[in-house]
C-alpha cells in the first residue's frame, strides 16, 4: 500500500506544479514529496519519477523529494547513484528528520543532497530543553558548513521561530506559518 499511495501523492504534486507553471504568481512555488523506503528502492523508481514528470508537464526543478535516513541504510551508494540521476533532470532531495535516525555524517558527504530538515522534535522543546537546544544549533551549524539549508520542522511560536533565526536557521514550517489546508484554499 505505501508504495502506491507514494506514488499517488508523487502523481498529485506533480499535477499541481503544473498548474501552478500557469500563473505567474505561483509559477516559482516547490513542493516538496515524501518517499518511503519501500518507494525509493523500487527497481523502477527513477523511472516512475521521470515518466510522472513527463506525463503531468511539472517543472523538475520545482519538485524536492523528501528522504528519510532509515533510507539509507541498506546500500548508499545504489542510493547516491539513484539521486545523482534524478538530480541531472533537476529533482532536488531534503534529507528528512535529520538525526532522529541513524545519523552518520558518511551520508552528508556522499549523498547529493540540497537540504537538511531538523526534526520536529528537536525544535518543539528547543527553548526549555537545553539539549534540543543544541542539537538544532549545531545542525544549523552543519548544515551551513556544508552549504546545505536547513529547515526547522514543527514551528509553532514565534519565540521558536526567533530562536532558530538567532542560530542562523532560515527556513521553517509548521502551524506558525499556517495549518494543513485544501488546496482549494491556498492563496494565489
Amino acid at each position: 500500500l505505501i508504495v502506491s499511495l507514494g506514488h499517488w501523492a508523487l502523481v498529485e504534486a506533480c499535477r499541481q506544479l503544473s498548474i501552478w507553471g500557469e500563473s505567474p504568481t505561483q509559477a516559482h512555488l516547490t513542493l516538496a514529496v515524501n518517499v518511503s523506503a519501500r518507494q525509493f528502492r523500487h527497481p523502477d523508481f527513477v523511472d516512475q519519477v521521470l515518466a510522472v514528470i513527463a506525463h503531468t508537464g511539472a517543472n523538475p526543478w520545482r519538485l524536492k523529494l523528501e528522504l528519510t535516513e532509515s533510507l539509507l541504510l541498506d546500500n548508499v551508494e545504489a542510493t547516491a547513484d539513484k539521486m545523482a540521476t534524478l538530480k541531472t533532470h533537476g529533482i532536488g532531495f531534503a534529507l528528512d528528520d535529520f538525526g532522529t535516525g541513524y545519523s552518520s555524517l558518511t551520508y552528508l558527504k556522499q549523498l547529493p543532497l540540497d537540504q537538511l530538515k531538523i526534526d520536529r522534535s528537536f525544535v518543539q522543546d528547543v527553548l526549555s530543553k537545553p539539549n534540543d537546544a543544541a542539537i538544532a544549533r549545531a545542525i544549523i551549524a552543519l548544515g551551513a558548513s556544508l552549504g546545505l539549508p536547513v529547515i526547522a520542522e514543527g514551528v509553532e511560536t514565534p519565540q521558536q521561530r526567533d530562536f532558530l533565526v538567532s542560530h542562523g536557521c532560515a527556513n521553517f514550517q509548521g502551524y506558525l506559518f499556517g495549518r494543513p489546508m485544501p488546496i482549494e484554499a491556498f492563496p494565489g
